[in-house]
């Protein structure tokens, strides 16, 4: 790139919205009495944050609460069980603190917090001792989770990691340091990228996020560094207004220099999202470093599930220069029954927007589950005289001799995760042992 212009133009100070603005937002934007009730009482259980930037410049304040933007990061009555909802606006009225923190615990416990083994099966050990902040699921990527990158620019309300920003230090990822990282990459050169995520790691400064990156860089084993990030979407000042916004980018490419692919794995949810001029300007700064910038997000109700609204989000990843990476399921955890999507729908979804693509973009893969055993994508529906089927392929596998194996469910309308399908009776042993029903009701709790 070339940073001899550096950014002249003004950034407003990051200041973010949590649960104690939630009367100030109302007041500013006019939140309807009853919006307002259900943001203060899910809030309590669900993590809320939002900036300036998100307010201003995504939301529609004339086509609340039904925009899918405010659906995207204000929290919703229909996200826990309306039982719940009402006693926890009861309890706001006349219980005290200790009373309402119980049931909001007794709550969160139900929801899933840590889908897919992440806390049994993908924390690593090192001298027979867990590793915090680390998680290797896959033979060639370890999970990254620093600290100080440990929150966001603004919540997602369909978020997996929702449990990361909850307060509760037993089921938040965090390494202090790379230290430990660095020691557990020297005894396992399989590991060839490291994916550094959160929360985002995007929310440190420069200074933080260099002492993270340039570690990795003396790995030669290491040949990719993944950033996973929101900012760009809900804070692209970060790239071009904020103080740092220029050290930044020349750390992006210090890590190209050094012969590295450096990977930032940008989440779009919609396409308001790349429409401003900033967020466009973030994309094409990330992009001159040589940075890669590849797009995921998870199809969910009530923000983005429809076709014609995946076909814009793609088309302008790709006119921004952006690689469309993911269509994901949305995982079961948190307020699933208020987002999910049955796996038959969603991929009559992703067919009907990937018809509309050309082709530089169909790089897009989906509609994919993140389970336990690895991803799992729906291929499409199969007819054969013994019936329908779903047909599904392991993208990735915790067990690497079963990646790219294709096998099939039995066919229905409203499965919406692995877990709700029964199998094909001729499923391959290996493929059963791992994905069938015994090992998913083991590994999936009250969801299984």
């Amino acid at each position: 790139m070339s940073l001899n212009v550096l950014s002249t133009e003004e950034s407003p100070r990051f200041r973010a919205f949590g649960p104690h603005h939630i009367e100030e937002v109302a007041r500013r934007y006019g939140l309807p009495a009853d919006a307002l009730e259900a943001v203060r009482a899910v809030s309590q259980v669900l993590p809320f944050r939002v900036n300036e930037y998100v307010l201003t410049e995504l939301v529609d304040w004339h086509r609340i609460p039904e925009d899918p933007i405010f659906q995207l990061v204000f929290p919703q009555r229909g996200m826990l069980d309306p039982a719940e909802v009402e006693l926890l606006i009861d309890l706001g009225r006349r219980a005290g603190r200790k009373e309402i923190a119980a049931e909001v615990r007794r709550i969160r416990a139900g929801l899933n917090p840590h889908p897919s083994g992440q806390l049994q099966l993908n924390v690593p050990t090192l001298a027979e001792e867990q590793v915090a902040g680390l998680q290797h699921k896959y033979r060639e990527t370890v999970l990254y989770f620093p600290s100080q990158g440990q929150t966001c620019h603004a919540y997602c309300t369909y978020c997996f990691r929702w449990a990361q920003f909850i307060g509760d230090a037993d089921l938040r990822f965090a390494a202090r340091g790379p230290e430990q990282l660095l020691a557990y990459l020297g005894r396992h050169p399989a590991v060839t990228d490291v994916l550094v995520t959160g929360g985002d790691p995007m929310v440190m400064s420069t200074e933080r996020l260099r002492a993270h990156l340039e570690p990795l860089l003396s790995v030669d084993t290491v040949r990719t560094v993944r950033i996973g990030t929101k900012s760009v979407a809900y804070w692209p000042q970060r790239f071009v207004g904020d103080t740092d916004a220029d050290d930044v980018l020349r750390l992006f490419e210090q890590v190209v220099a050094s012969g590295r692919n450096l990977a930032v794995m940008a989440h779009f949810s919609h396409p308001r999202e790349l429409e401003t001029a900033l967020a466009r300007r973030a994309l094409a700064r990330i992009r001159a470093t040589g940075a890669l910038v590849y797009c995921q997000a998870p199809l969910i109700a009530h923000v983005n599930d429809d076709a014609r609204t995946w076909a814009d989000l793609w088309r302008g990843e790709l006119a921004s220069g952006a690689v469309p990476y993911y269509m994901f399921v949305e995982r079961d955890t948190g307020p699933r029954q208020y987002f999910e999507v049955p796996l038959a729908r969603a991929h009559r979804i992703f067919r009907d927007a990937y018809q509309q693509l050309p082709g530089l973009a169909r790089t897009v893969r989906g509609p994919v589950m993140s389970t336990t055993p690895g991803k799992i994508v729906v291929d499409g529906v199969e007819e054969t005289p013994q019936g329908r089927f779903l047909q599904l392929r392991m993208l990735q596998a915790r067990e690497p001799s079963l990646v790219g194996r294709p096998f099939r469910a039995l066919y229905s309308e409203t499965a919406a995760w692995v877990d709700h399908l029964e199998l094909d009776p001729s499923t391959p042993p290996d493929i059963a042992a791992a994905v069938g029903p015994a090992t998913r009701q083991a590994l999936s709790g009250a969801h299984g």
